[in-house]
């Protein structure tokens, strides 16, 4: 079982573009494959499986965006990106992307091929969701990378064993694997720092690469967690009934092992740039391939005015919503928490929530990291990725963190908490993903706000003692079991829904006709 954190895997990345499964993923991805040749990249060949979701989604979604830069060893958040394909064909690298029939059984697979002048490298990995991903090989050897280590790779041309064993009394490493390789061996060295020349002198290697880490959190060796899920911490916490917002902090602090106050540092960070990315979408964006304009600077003068119902704050929270997304649509910098096409239901409602009611920005922190907790146990036990589980995968992570957030701004208990949670995500199996035309917008929108509203709702019903009756761990189960029969259409494929209605087709028609074919906010058509 992986050991997740909270800002790796759940409250963040901090990143630009629509989709931090294709996107944010796709750079990662991309970053390690561009490490993999030491930089030096000539050709690029990217191929999709035929029956998995990306060769309907990559362009629209921002795969390709993603690959190019980190192909160029750019950030998730870097303001380039939507130039990627522009950058990357100026860089002199030749790209192709070619759809496959291979049977990959993860929907969201990238089968890359590096060549330049002196070597040629396959590299297999996957998208789990979240902005999170997997390199499951390279060369066709089992390799298991995430991304959380500074891996250096070892070729060896019959170097003994012994001598490679000896590596380990030389070098401070958490893993070192060996592969058997055609001609030799590759060696695998997982640890917090790259193996330096000096101490690989002995195995004499052919061939030495150093993949950097992408993940803000560094993967450590021997980490205890206290709790992997809501039963499990329950269990751990008994009596106490310590608030959840400290068992957040308790269990990051064990998984990253940074102190206290930098944890709640490193989350207050997040709140403020949320806050200044709320602003921006509040004041206007402006973006050519995107299926909705500016509309929350219309909904902020009709509240202002009085033109709405009477929502109290829930207003607040919807004008908070649509501008995060709207700064999503237009690559502004967003955080995917947890996903960027669900990135607007848990800050919008908790930002909103804890101004309306003056609290600061420490207050809104807390309330962030009891949400991240509750998304380490949706994602231990599942997966944030629509393309494996529908929206309820995202927009209902997004709601049952949201409705345990809300009810942590209440000085809520603990157990308040975590039924908020529960009874949140139970109205919410089953939500189909369709993106219409082909872009993270819309119904996104709509699911956003459903989220933050179905979040305040059964915050409220929790701190009046209402009873969820399925414990948060078993909703999240029943949630894997729904996704298990749902039709590969209705996953994010685009194929199914709102997604394939004449409307949506003609939209995503005329905006192919504007970008003139060419890739998603690149401009190159």
């Amino acid at each position: 079982m992986p050991d997740i954190s909270i800002f790796n895997d759940v409250i963040g990345p901090v990143m630009r573009g629509p989709s931090s499964s294709h996107c944010a993923a796709a750079l990662r991805i991309g970053r390690l494959a561009r490490d993999l040749m030491d930089g030096d990249l000539a050709e690029v060949l990217v191929e999709f499986d035929r029956e998995g979701s990306l060769p309907t989604t990559h362009e629209s979604q921002g795969s390709d965006m993603g690959i190019f830069g980190g192909l160029l060893g750019w950030d998730a958040d870097d303001e380039r990106l939507p130039d990627s394909a522009r950058a990357l064909a100026d860089a002199g690298i030749g790209l192709r992307i070619e759809t496959v029939d291979v049977g990959d059984p993860h929907p969201n697979t990238y089968r890359l091929t590096l060549r330049n002048e002196r070597e040629e490298h396959a590299l297999i990995a996957i998208s789990t969701g979240g902005g999170m991903m997997e390199v499951l090989s390279i060369d066709g050897v089992a390799l298991g990378m995430d991304g959380g280590y500074d891996e250096t790779l070892v070729w060896l041309d019959g170097a003994p064993r012994d001598a490679v064993a000896r590596l380990t009394t030389r070098f401070d490493a958490d893993e070192v694997l060996v592969h058997d390789v055609e001609g030799g061996l590759l060696v695998q060295v997982k640890a917090a720092s790259f193996v330096p020349d000096d101490a690989l002198a002995e195995l004499r290697p052919a061939r030495v690469r150093r993949l950097g880490r992408v993940l803000p959190v560094p993967s450590r060796k021997d980490v205890r967690l206290p709790f992997r899920g809501s039963e499990e911490l329950l269990a751990h916490d008994g009596d106490r009934h310590t608030p959840l917002w400290r068992l957040a902090v308790d269990y990051e602090t064990a998984r990253s092992g940074f102190d206290d106050g930098e944890v709640v540092a490193r989350m207050v960070d997040i709140v403020r740039l949320l806050r200044r990315s709320i602003a921006q979408g509040i004041e206007g964006t402006h973006y050519q391939d995107r299926v909705l304009g500016h509309q929350s600077g219309g909904f902020r003068e009709a509240m202002e005015a009085g033109r709405l119902l009477d929502g109290g704050t829930l207003n607040r929270i919807v004008l908070y919503v649509t501008a995060l997304m709207e700064v999503k649509s237009a690559m502004g910098v967003i955080v995917a928490a947890p996903t960027a096409g669900a990135c607007a239901g848990l800050p919008g409602a908790v930002i909103a929530m804890a101004e309306a009611m003056d609290r600061s920005e420490e207050d809104m922190a807390r309330a962030m990291l009891a949400a991240g907790l509750v998304g380490v146990f949706f994602t231990t036990r599942w997966t944030f990725a629509a393309e494996v589980g529908g929206c309820q995968a995202e927009g209902g992570a997004a709601a049952c963190m949201a409705a345990a957030a809300l009810v942590t701004l209440a000085d809520g208990t603990r157990d308040q908490a975590l039924a908020a949670a529960s009874m949140a995500l139970q109205s919410m199996l089953g939500l189909i993903c369709d993106p219409i035309a082909n872009r993270v917008e819309a119904p996104c929108l709509g699911k956003n706000v459903m989220a933050a509203a179905n979040a305040l709702a059964c915050a409220n019903m929790a701190l009046a003692g209402f009873d969820p009756l399925i414990p948060l761990d078993e909703v999240i189960d029943a949630a894997k079991a729904v996704a298990e029969r749902m039709p590969r259409e209705h996953r994010c494929t685009s194929l199914g829904g709102l997604a394939v209605t004449p409307t949506s087709l003609a939209i995503e028609r005329r905006l192919a006709g504007l970008r003139g074919g060419g890739c998603v906010g690149c401009g190159c058509g």
